[in-house]
């Protein structure tokens, strides 16, 4: 019987190591980004950016996504000591890689910092998307103006960039730079 592809482990915000997600906050703020409904994979056991989106007055959403049973079991827990952090801040469990369009709503900004770093061959096994094929989807369910945030420090970037490559060529979406240690492309509209 085939098992779903999952983390075993869980990750503890470690800013020197791994700082996109702190980025990503710091993109929120120098953009002036208010409103927005972002989709941001991998959460992390310190659940970052959908605390901090709760708590600045920016008025953000967030949907997040784990493949750790320990960090979604740590968003659980938090969200039993905060219920109020349910209304800004949702996760989900599961493999980024079965993303399906019909099931996502319309989104501003799409995080996915760890493209290619845990997609293997346990993944073909189900039939799951490959990381261009994943963010093609998330691509479709970006709002006209969207953007699309890759990790530069990311021990896969390649794959990131090949898919950064794939929304430029089929999807028509623009190289929009460098900010600290993320790459954004921009959908076009």
């Amino acid at each position: 019987m085939t098992k779903l592809n999952y983390w075993t482990s869980s990750w503890h915000l470690d800013e020197a190591q791994c700082p996109c997600d702190i980025h990503f906050l710091d993109y929120l703020e120098v953009k002036a980004i208010k409103g927005a409904d972002i989709f941001h994979m991998g959460t992390g056991s310190h659940h970052i950016i959908g605390l901090k989106t709760a708590s600045n007055g920016f008025g953000n959403q967030v949907l997040g996504i784990t493949a750790s049973k320990e960090e979604y079991q740590t968003y659980i827990d938090l969200l039993i000591d905060n219920p109020r952090l349910g209304f800004t801040y949702k996760v989900y469990f599961g493999d980024i890689y079965q993303i399906d369009h019909r099931l996502m709503p319309a989104l501003d900004h799409v995080t996915l910092f760890h493209c290619g770093e845990y997609r293997t061959a346990e993944n073909d096994k189900y039939g799951a998307l490959t990381d261009t094929q994943m963010a093609l989807v998330l691509a479709d369910c970006l709002k006209p103006g969207g953007e699309m945030h890759f990790y530069t420090g990311s021990f896969a970037y390649d794959k990131a960039q090949q898919a950064g490559a794939a929304l430029i060529a089929e999807r028509g979406f623009s190289d929009a730079g460098i900010f600290k240690s993320l790459h954004t492309f921009k959908k076009s509209g």
